[in-house]
């Protein structure tokens, strides 16, 4: 599904905008985050420079965070006061609780951990979601989740430009 989400935003930007804005807006898109912008803008894909994608993707993975820690909860609270939206944003709110024990357990380091070991359901989005809803404050959740990104930055550069690049190259 990732695979599939990718590529359709690269074919549909592709020729309208430069390779630089289509990995910043993939790294904006949840589920495919940093690591997704990343993997599209390594050789295998769109070859974005390693030095060039790096800031791209890092910062397009952290622009929605502060409005996700500081708003979602406002959100929620808005959108479950509506029968047909009430519904999904349970649904989120159960998927993000699943997940939640080592950052409760935790708390800064289990957020940097969750944030930053690229593993299904994990990331940035999901990181900030569940910081909100177990009520951890942003001057603790924010600097975890970029230490997070960091380290998924790291793992993700590996694989998109030293892995995959050797295969695809």
């Amino acid at each position: 599904m990732k695979e599939a989400l990718i590529n359709g935003l690269i074919a549909g930007l592709s020729g309208k905008v430069g390779k630089e804005f289509i990995i910043f807006l993939i790294s904006m898109v949840p589920i495919l985050e940093l690591r997704g912008g990343l993997l599209a803008a390594g050789p295998a894909l769109l070859d974005v420079p390693m030095w060039q994608a790096i800031p791209i993707c890092f910062i397009g993975n952290l622009v929605p965070i502060p409005f996700i820690l500081l708003l979602i909860t406002k959100i929620f609270d808005w959108m479950k006061g509506t029968k047909k939206l009430k519904p999904l944003v349970e649904k989120l709110e159960h998927k993000a609780m699943n997940q939640s024990a080592n950052i409760e357990k935790y708390e800064f380091w289990g957020l940097v951990a969750f944030v930053g070991i690229p593993l299904p359901g994990t990331g940035a989005w999901t990181g900030a979601l569940i910081a909100a809803l177990l009520g951890i404050r942003f001057r603790k959740a924010f600097p975890a989740i970029v230490l997070g990104l960091v380290v998924a930055t790291v793992i993700m550069t590996i694989l998109s430009y030293t892995v995959l690049g050797t295969i695809f190259a």
